[in-house]
């Protein structure tokens, strides 16, 4: 039995994750459960699941939520220090980290301190601090599986592999919703546009990313940490279809590439099963009816925020965590109609320029830069309206 906290369990990894320890009662229990600000959800699962604590890290849900299971023994806390505490406890030895953003960040490194096996849903952790996580890695026990696709598929691709000959990453796209417009219709397209992806099922700020394309670059920040790789040697493929979840090049010529149906279950159940692969019943992919497979070059002048990605892990230091910060606030921004598809990058870029560059930034540096960096894109925000820009 694996006690696994779930940190993020109403969003869309983190309910998925509950699918599958409900399919493995006897393999899995859901220890910690944790939410921003879905009390009623939280409750819900709280009660099916009988966890030893849940935290809400929203305070005025916080009430509500230990008024829900008063008649429980489930122990209530609140706040984001709650959620970095409860990572860390001895009763959990794994945690999937399914927060959004930089909140991700704190509880992943707490998890790691407490030398816990992270399956790692949350990408900004490496984007934000890459170099100081995977450094704290080698001083504890812990180890990383990703849960992303992408990352799962290149994992899967390299076990029983010696790292040093994967000569390069093939890190496949969607292209999202938006991969057949021209620029100038990006201009005018609306938030209900941005969420509807043609493949996958995601949360909002997921969604939107992967529409931008600065969800692929920040997938790429993120193989660069896990995967030991420079930037240089991990190419971004669209793949339409999504079959094909990413691929390795090695040495030889050989390509290794992991296929599936586009379904998260699929690697958050090779994340918590590994090294076994767990039975499923779910469908599996039939090739014979897939008419093609097929791959492009990505539009860069179309998908801008993919370049910027690019420029912050070759420029390195606390560039990342700066272009983390002003792409949350980006969105952020879109999703409350304040500003245009088109602006995201306008904004992330102002920031990029505008924020001090460290290069060699500690743990306390990345916590000011990320506030500073959003100090910066709300004056950028405030100064702009659809009208004026």
């Amino acid at each position: 039995m694996t006690n696994i906290a779930i940190l993020g369990s109403t969003g869309s990894i983190g309910t998925q994750t509950l699918d599958i320890i409900a399919e493995y009662p006897d393999l899995f229990r859901a220890t910690v459960l944790t939410a921003r600000y879905n009390w009623e959800l939280l409750a819900q699962q709280a009660r099916k699941f009988n966890p030893l604590k849940v935290v809400i890290s929203d305070n005025d849900a916080y009430l509500k939520l230990k008024e829900a299971l008063s008649d429980t023994p489930v122990e209530v806390l609140s706040g984001g220090d709650a959620i970095a505490d409860v990572a860390a406890i001895p009763e959990v030895e794994m945690v999937v980290t399914a927060m959004v953003g930089y909140s991700g960040l704190l509880p992943t490194i707490s998890a790691i301190r407490a030398g816990k096996t992270i399956a790692l849903a949350n990408k900004e952790t490496l984007v934000v601090a890459g170099e100081l996580i995977t450094g704290m890695l080698k001083d504890s026990p812990s180890r990383i599986i990703p849960v992303d696709s992408e990352h799962s598929a290149i994992f899967q691709c390299l076990v029983g592999e010696k790292r040093s000959q994967a000569k390069r990453i093939l890190l496949t796209a969607s292209g999202g919703p938006f991969r057949k417009l021209t620029v100038e219709q990006l201009e005018n397209v609306t938030v209900a546009d941005a969420l509807r992806h043609p493949n996958w099922s995601m949360g909002a700020k997921v969604t939107i990313d992967s529409a931008s394309m600065m969800n692929k670059g920040f997938e790429m920040i993120e193989a660069r940490w896990l995967f030991d790789c420079p930037s240089s040697n991990i190419k971004i493929l669209v793949h339409p279809q999504s079959i094909v979840h990413s691929m390795v090049e090695f040495v030889d010529g050989s390509i290794k590439a992991q296929l599936g149906v586009p379904d998260m279950h699929l690697p958050i159940r090779y994340a918590l099963g590994y090294p076994n692969r767990l039975p499923s019943d779910s469908g599996s992919l039939s090739l014979e009816q897939m008419a093609t497979l097929t791959f492009e070059e990505p539009d860069y002048r179309k998908f801008p925020l993919l370049s910027f990605a690019f420029d912050a892990i070759d420029k390195g230091g606390n560039m990342p965590c700066i272009l983390n910060a002003a792409n949350e606030r980006g969105v952020a921004a879109f999703l409350n109609g304040q500003i245009r598809f088109t602006d995201m990058p306008k904004l992330v870029n102002h920031v990029m320029q505008n924020t001090p560059f460290i290069p060699s930034p500690s743990l306390e540096e990345l916590v000011d830069t990320n506030s500073e960096a959003l100090s910066i894109a709300d004056n950028w925000l405030s100064s702009h309206s659809p009208s004026l820009i």
